[in-house]
């Protein structure tokens, strides 16, 4: 197989695990261990298979930076924990090279659905004001939860961001058959 279909397969396939990741959590709110642990695990098959080791390797740092950079958000209390481990699969599925890109359309996809959210809800001002609290909270707090304003607070306005990282996944692979 040529690098360029295995890495459209590698896209593919994590396209395919975040958008079971999305239904779940549109559904439930929730996104399981049962799917994502198992899509860690067959993304870093998939690139040993692929690439052998060295690609391994490089699968094991795609789904160490994504799963970090979404730690962050967790620990700031802007998302559950399945979001971390679903972008973490995404991730090692997708491999190093597209994480950039799948973090940049990732977090493009959330805005928008932020927005829709926003909107749909008649919430716009308030998610502003929301946005506003947040932002002299973290400067002065850190990476703590705000007290009132964070994903476990059923009271504010939550929305399933695997939707997002089903987008973004999408979206990436989306970019790279458009530069084929």
């Amino acid at each position: 197989m040529s690098e360029s279909a295995s890495d459209l397969l590698c896209l593919f396939a994590a396209a395919f695990v975040a958008t079971i990741g999305a239904v779940h959590d549109v559904r439930s709110r929730r996104i399981p261990n049962s799917l994502t642990l198992p899509g860690i695990v067959f993304g870093l098959l998939l690139h040993l298979l692929l690439g052998g080791w060295r690609q391994l390797g490089a699968s094991v740092w795609a789904g160490i930076v994504c799963g970090l950079v979404f730690l962050a958000f967790y620990l700031a209390g802007g998302m559950g924990g399945g979001d971390v481990k679903l972008m973490a699969a995404a991730g090692c599925i997708a491999g190093l090279p597209s994480v950039a890109s799948l973090l940049i359309l990732t977090a493009l996809a959330g805005g928008v659905q932020a927005v829709g959210v926003a909107v749909a809800k008649r919430s716009v001002k308030r998610t502003f004001l929301n946005l506003r609290s947040l932002a002299v909270h973290h400067a002065s707090q850190g990476i703590t939860p705000h007290p009132e304003l964070h994903a476990g607070n059923t009271r504010t306005l939550r929305m399933p961001y695997g939707l997002a990282i089903a987008a973004g996944s999408v979206l990436n692979l989306c970019l790279a058959l458009a530069q084929r």
